[in-house]
């Protein structure tokens, strides 16, 4: 009897001995885990260019990304520049004789005056100043040098003289330059160390997008075009 106890009693041990060692096991493997998971993190990379592994130690948190007065300067001068193809947009009533250039140009009247209002709210939320834009927002009255992609007065004249398919072809070739311009907007933001608080880093990402797929739109109708 004395023999079967002790048996009993050894097996048992056996058994809670080996839960043991596997749950140690486990602890071990789950926190192997997590440490890889620690050093391996994919830091996606400013529009246009790619993501890195980086230590997560150096991976700034969300709440630590604080807007930067090149933030301020790319709002203010991104409201203007979309002012501006607002402008472009009004010219194509009465102008344009096809049925594509309306359809799109309306696609990026929407589109801009929404993040025109984005970034109003974004500005006056930091107590920042909102610019006054007009016609003329944007335009070189002073001898200063127009922001990227803008359009000269003598462009929007010639536009504003054209009609048929010599207007939509400079519609196309004046807007997809425009693009382009905040294209380099974009990236003179990150260049400036910019473009990494959470709610501006999503909004250029955006319009960084939007733009590089109205630029291949566009000049698809051109080569249409012939």
């Amino acid at each position: 009897m004395k023999r079967a106890q002790a048996m009993i009693s050894s097996t048992s041990f056996r058994q809670l001995l080996a839960l043991v060692l596997a749950a140690a096991a486990i602890s071990a493997c789950t926190a192997e885990t997590a440490e890889q998971a620690k050093v391996n993190v994919v830091q996606p990379g400013a529009p246009g260019q790619g993501s890195k592994v980086v230590p997560a130690d150096e991976v700034p948190r969300p709440d630590d990304r604080e807007y930067t007065d090149a933030d301020v300067r790319f709002m203010q001068g991104m409201i203007r520049h979309h002012s501006q193809a607002l402008r472009m947009t009004a010219l194509v009533s009465g102008r344009s004789e096809s049925k594509d250039l309306p359809r799109f140009a309306r696609r990026i009247e929407i589109s801009q005056q929404d993040e025109i209002d984005q970034m109003v709210r974004w500005l006056r939320a930091r107590l920042q100043q909102v610019p006054s834009v007009g016609s003329g927002a944007g335009h070189d009255h002073g001898g200063e040098t127009l922001m990227p992609g803008m359009l000269s007065e003598e462009q929007f004249a010639e536009m504003e003289q054209a009609k048929g398919a010599r207007f939509d072809r400079l519609f196309y070739e004046n807007m997809i330059q425009h693009h382009l311009g905040a294209l380099t907007m974009v990236e003179g933001l990150f260049g400036d160390g910019g473009g990494e608080e959470v709610e501006i880093n999503q909004f250029v990402t955006h319009v960084d997008a939007d733009q590089r797929i109205e630029i291949d739109r566009m000049r698809g109708l051109l080569a249409q075009m012939g």
